[in-house]
């Protein structure tokens, strides 16, 4: 074996032999655990692991801004979390929870959610969208939806990414796209291999597959967003053909038809009785089906 490192752009099979838990963001331990069960085993599994939607920042209201009785996206930190004691709940559970940004202060109440308790934690960086209403005069929202997105030091992104999440799995979607950060930077300097041609890239007006990874996971636009969502799209359709065709190509080398004869008697009188003229068009799908028909292969029609 070579001891010489690899050259030339890294290729989905090379990602899918590097193990996950050689991400210092992630580890051999309990995060390496949370991610194997959303089938995340390798570089690979995280790199397709897509978001399933993301947040537009520009459309993000401060607490002071947004507007009571409407729906509104807030973005803050976590101040507190508070649950009554178990022995003395009575009715439906409830959680509660104080967020804030530079303009002020915002409770959010949970019913029948309790792992909300464990998923909130103080000092955390969350955005939670919902329709904003008050209670003893101070503003509030309830049963909102709530991604978790990271410290509130890291680097402010227009649009942030929001990975599948379950309250059985601690996994947030910050520590998701932390990871897929790394793995991001680490490909950079070889670089991600592509086998669409350039060629063919320009012909479709399709993105390289580098920055199709990087436009879907942290895009600058929601613009770069569609772009990269359409080349991983085509990349899709391009497996499943190559598929199909390679199936294809196995039955024609295997499989032996019945050879048909294509000039008899039956055909010339048909041709004879038909009340118009055939086009040059159809002439030329007749003897190819014609062709198919006298083969020793099978037809895919």
């Amino acid at each position: 074996m070579s001891d010489t490192a690899p050259t030339g752009p890294i290729t989905f099979p090379e990602l899918s032999r590097m193990s996950l838990t050689r991400l210092k963001s992630v580890g051999d331990g309990k995060r390496a655990e949370s991610f194997g069960k959303f089938e995340v085993q390798n570089l690979l599994d995280l790199l397709t692991h897509y978001p399933r939607r993301w947040i537009d920042r520009t459309k993000e209201a401060t607490i002071a801004s947004a507007i009571e009785g409407a729906d509104s996206l807030v973005i803050g930190e976590v101040k507190s979390v508070t649950a009554p004691p178990k022995g003395a709940r009575r009715g439906p559970s409830r959680v509660t929870a104080t967020i804030a940004d530079e303009s002020g202060r915002l409770s959010i109440v949970f019913f029948n959610q309790p792992w909300r308790e464990r998923q909130l934690k103080v000092g955390s960086f969350v955005a939670v969208f919902g329709r904003l209403g008050s209670f003893n005069g101070t503003k509030q929202m309830a049963n909102p939806t709530v991604d978790i997105l990271g410290d509130p030091d890291e680097r402010p992104r227009p649009i942030i990414a929001v990975y599948p999440q379950s309250e059985k799995i601690d996994l947030p979607s910050w520590l998701v796209l932390k990871a897929i950060d790394e793995t991001l930077t680490r490909c950079r300097a070889r670089g991600i291999h592509d086998p669409v041609s350039v060629a063919m890239r320009k012909k479709y007006k399709l993105m390289d597959r580098q920055s199709a990874l990087m436009g879907i996971h942290v895009p600058e636009t929601f613009a770069e967003k569609e772009m990269a969502r359409r080349r991983l799209a085509f990349d899709e359709l391009l497996r499943v053909q190559l598929v199909l065709v390679m199936r294809k190509r196995a039955i024609e080398r295997d499989s032996v038809g019945i050879q048909h004869k294509t000039n008899g008697q039956l055909v010339s009188r048909f041709y004879q009785h038909l009340p118009y003229q055939l086009t040059g068009a159809q002439h030329r799908v007749i003897a190819e089906i014609e062709s198919d028909l006298a083969g020793p292969h099978p037809m895919h029609r």
